[in-house]
């Protein structure tokens, strides 16, 4: 299916065109970004992609890729069409509709991971498998986290139909949180739409478009084998104008070679076939590109190692120059248990894509490699994260914050414990809830507890006093009966 290229959209093909993935402006390659994204257009238009959805077979064969069979090669001209008219802003609200999360610039933002097979339970400090309850009590400490911003489910349950293990998580989080929410789907092409209805009861259709508090994060298969469910779940929410996570999921030395730049050009045109086929569906579709290049297995172990630092930086510098919103991995630990490498690592990672930009870091409270999910590590995480969002705030330099008035008034030696100004700013910096700073003597006097008991203390508290804004009942039932319709269809013959 080749010959020359239709009009579509605001331009036609590509020749004579500006390649913006290429150049910046000017005219001018900017170094690694610029190779990266060149490499990656040349996986696209040279050795291509399988696309298992027909719909995505025809908008791709009707816009001039090569479509043979389920092998599908996108020129690049495609892919500028496609920049040109994806949002370079996504915005999720909160379950009120107030705006919570803007993807675009250096704005960050945190929250937990999903769909981990074990809870670390933090009472009896033992590797147990998850149920529905873990996810809501997951939902219920992320929902009182003041620095943690959105919501996943933390936890696989394995206490429901694994069928329908996805609305069960979603309902569970929509009646424990008001935060913006990030869910999975199973491969049931049925799933998103399950999804869709039982957000749109809290918001109603029209609403929930226009300020979406739900985004759904869909891997394919591979990073250059993108199945039919993920592809019909995008296009079926860009039909809707709702935001897709869309995750061309790679793990290097597997599915995608073992070198950072190699795993970054795989992992990078699976973004950009996403992106096409999505803004082939619907111009100015909200898409949300990943920006990592994959986990990487460890051959001495055969893990799918999470942790690694060598990848993180490189891939979302090439998603800021082309100004796409990214969905990003920072929180994680390979650690077994709350301990010091779960902290560092835990750290590092929030603190590298923060630093890099990353808009929606994922997966605060996971451990063992995705594995198994901690509450501790929640509560920890969300000290972390405040610790980062002061270092990465803005300085004020205002009149009233330089304070050279009362520089002057005190005077050289003088001192500033007991002014005015300084009871006014004091509690502007960060304060945390779990990292100790008193001093010895006090920390001995208060039972002398390490920062993992504390956590798992904060933990209990939070879980006995703090109460999630309700849903009313009829607005519960109307969500609960898609998870009951979802069931009575696993149940049919």
């Amino acid at each position: 299916m080749n010959g020359d290229p239709p009009r579509r959209g605001r331009g036609s093909g590509g020749q004579g065109r500006r390649r913006r993935g290429a150049e910046g402006e000017g005219g001018e390659r900017r170094g690694a970004e610029g190779r990266l994204h060149e490499a990656a257009l040349q996986v696209l238009e040279r050795t291509g992609l399988l696309v298992e959805e027909p719909e995505a077979l025809a908008l791709l064969a009707a816009a001039g890729a090569s479509v043979d069979g389920t092998r599908v090669r996108i020129p690049p001209y495609l892919v500028d069409e496609a920049l040109s008219t994806v949002p370079r802003e996504v915005t999720l609200f909160d379950r009120a509709g107030q705006p919570r999360l803007r993807l675009s610039g250096r704005a960050t933002y945190f929250g937990t991971g999903s769909d981990c097979m074990y809870c670390f339970d933090h009472r009896t400090r033992t590797r147990r498998r998850a149920v529905l309850r873990d996810v809501e009590e997951a939902a219920r400490v992320t929902d009182a986290c003041r620095n943690i911003d959105f919501v996943m489910s933390l936890f696989t349950p394995s206490d429901v139909t694994p069928e329908v293990m996805d609305r069960h998580q979603l309902a569970t989080m929509m009646t424990n949180t008001s935060k913006p929410l990030v869910y999975i789907t199973m491969n049931d092409e049925l799933a998103h739409l399950d999804a869709v209805e039982m957000a749109a009861a809290v918001t109603g259709a029209d609403a929930l478009s226009e300020r979406p508090f739900i985004a759904c994060y869909k891997n394919t298969l591979f990073p250059l084998v993108h199945n039919r469910e993920a592809v019909r779940t995008l296009l079926d929410l860009c039909d809707r104008d709702l935001p897709c996570i869309y995750s061309p999921v790679s793990t290097a030395g597997t599915v995608a070679p073992m070198t950072v730049a190699g795993s970054v050009a795989v992992v990078h045109a699976g973004v950009l076939a996403g992106l096409v086929m999505s803004q082939l569906k619907r111009e100015g579709s909200p898409y949300i590109a990943i920006g990592w290049a994959g986990e990487a297995m460890d051959m001495r172990t055969m893990v799918d190692v999470f942790a690694w630092p060598d990848h993180r930086g490189v891939y979302s510098a090439v998603l800021h120059r082309l100004g796409l919103p990214m969905w990003t991995l920072g929180g994680v630990t390979d650690a077994k248990l709350p301990d010091q490498q779960a902290a560092a690592e835990q750290a590092l990672t929030l603190m590298a894509d923060a630093v890099c930009g990353g808009h929606v870091n994922h997966n605060i409270g996971f451990m063992e490699s995705a594995f198994t999910g901690s509450l501790t590590q929640v509560v920890l995480g969300d000290d972390i994260a405040g610790w980062i969002r002061a270092f990465t705030a803005p300085v004020d330099i205002s009149d009233e914050s330089l304070g050279l008035d009362v520089i002057d008034e005190v005077g050289p030696g003088g001192l500033f414990l007991k002014h005015k100004h300084t009871r006014r700013h004091a509690r502007e910096r960060f304060q945390p809830r779990i990292f100790d700073r008193r001093s010895y003597e006090d920390w001995r006097r208060d039972g002398g507890r390490d920062a993992t008991t504390v956590a798992a203390e904060r933990v209990d508290e939070l879980l006995a006093s703090h109460q999630p804004e309700p849903l009313d009942e009829a607005t519960r039932a109307a969500i609960l009966a898609v998870v009951e319709k979802a069931e009575a269809r696993v149940r049919l013959p």
